[in-house]
């Protein structure tokens, strides 16, 4: 069962077989790998811990095609480990003990194993804890790569005895770079001008494997002179966006488009907005999180915010897509260029904190009702005065309960309708301290 999962050696016929090129590309040491220098710069962490040789568990977490097999393999041959590859969706509980059980046999026999395991987020809880007493006894050292936030998809006590290192797309630079190790592979340049080369490379969209298919696929073509960019993207289909929506890539594009609302750059939510809704985001939840926004980072400095959310919501569910997303789009360059104020989310959070440390404390009497006359009796009601009586409608009056300090929640800022706010809240403060 071992050789399931050992590193490939294979007979004559498996070795003579044709290869794609993004196998025969595979870098042979740490040095020839493209990109990600840092972590493997000499003072990045894998730099540091071959340096030192001391190499501890692992986290690779980075988006497909950027090196996290390639360099867990390597990272094996440059410690001397027997390398050991599994898949998190093609290995259960039984292969994993076999795993174990071998690499026990094999540290006996004076011999570590780093354990590679791809997409090890999509393991169990229990399961991830089956990792943790061969990794403590120095059975395996663990290497494991995953597309996810690890900080949401593993346990704290396997992110405890790693170290997560984040692995990135690769740049229009690297590309390049792949690319020309591409072509001296294959003895032939690309068909392609300037222009259509970067295009190729960013239909790969950071994925070092992508492309290579891609230069693969183009090499082959026979065609006289360079294709320009137009005759390159009729030949192929432009690969979809990278874009899970319910994974991190979610949770990433949602930040960015909140974010470039607050920091009131039309432009740049525009740009988050259509990421998201050409990636296949549903238009219903980003109406819901513009809606969001203007509750939280606008409030009452523009109440007008949100009606437009809401009209703009309802709009989307009358027409639908496309036209129903132009309405989330203007919605979205309203709410960034609207004055900007968090002060109620701020209050909010600052009553419902002290609802929780006083919760228990009753209203004080006098703003009870008395419908019974026992009630009275205890004081329900007594005192109370009634602000419409009072001069200028206000009385001054105590609503907190009566064990509680007053406290200051709502602080609005020198921003859009809140300024007007501010002058009421102003007034009404200096007016309560005058009828004490």
């Amino acid at each position: 069962m071992g050789d399931l999962f050992d590193s490939p050696g294979g007979n004559e016929a498996e070795t003579n077989a044709p290869r794609p090129l993004a196998d025969r590309l595979r870098p042979r040491a740490l040095s020839e790998v493209i990109g990600q220098q840092q972590v493997l710069g000499p003072e990045a962490p894998l730099g540091v811990m071959l340096a030192s040789g001391a190499l501890s568990s692992l986290i690779f977490w980075g988006p497909p095609g950027v090196g996290k097999t390639t360099i867990a393999r390597l990272l094996a041959t440059e410690t001397d480990l027997h390398f050991v590859q599994i898949s998190a969706i093609f290995t259960g509980v039984p292969e994993l003990r076999k795993v174990f059980e071998a690499a026990k046999m094999r540290r006996r026999n004076g011999q570590g194993t780093l354990l590679f395991v791809d997409e090890i987020h999509r393991f169990n809880k229990a399961q991830q804890d089956g990792f943790l007493p061969h990794m403590e006894d120095g059975t395996i050292l663990l290497v494991g790569a995953t597309t996810e936030n690890p900080s949401f998809e593993l346990n704290s006590a396997l992110l405890s005895r790693s170290q997560v290192l984040v692995l990135e797309r690769l740049s229009l630079a690297d590309m390049e770079l792949l690319t020309q190790r591409a072509e001296k592979d294959l003895g032939v340049a690309l068909p392609l001008d300037g222009a259509a080369r970067e295009a190729l490379q960013e239909m790969a969209d950071g994925d070092g494997r992508a492309l290579l298919n891609l230069v693969e696929q183009v090499a082959a073509w026979k065609v006289e002179g360079k294709l320009s960019t137009d005759k390159l993207t009729a030949r192929l289909q432009r690969r979809a966006a990278k874009y899970d929506k319910s994974g991190d890539e979610h949770y990433n594009l949602i930040s960015a488009l909140h974010k470039s609302v607050r920091g009131s750059d039309p432009d740049a939510a525009l740009y988050w907005l259509a990421r998201m809704l050409t990636g296949g985001e549903d238009p219903r939840y980003l109406a819901r999180r513009i809606t969001r926004m203007a509750v939280e980072d606008i409030g009452l400095a523009d109440p007008q915010a949100q009606e437009i959310c809401l009209g703009a919501w309802q709009t989307y569910e009358r027409l639908g897509s496309p036209e129903g997303e132009l309405a989330l789009a203007q919605a979205v360059t309203y709410l960034a260029l609207a004055p900007k104020s968090n002060a109620g989310y701020v209050a909010w959070k600052a009553a419902m904190r002290s609802a929780k440390s006083f919760g228990s404390e009753p209203p004080p009497k006098h703003i009870l009702n008395a419908p019974t006359s026992l009630m009275k009796e205890q004081g329900y009601g007594a005192g109370y005065a009634y602000d419409h009586d009072a001069e200028d409608g206000f009385s001054g009056q105590n609503y907190f309960p009566e064990t509680m300090k007053r406290e200051a929640y709502y602080l609005p800022v020198e921003r859009g309708f809140e300024r007007e706010l501010k002058k009421r809240l102003d007034w009404f403060t200096k007016l309560r301290a005058k009828r004490g």
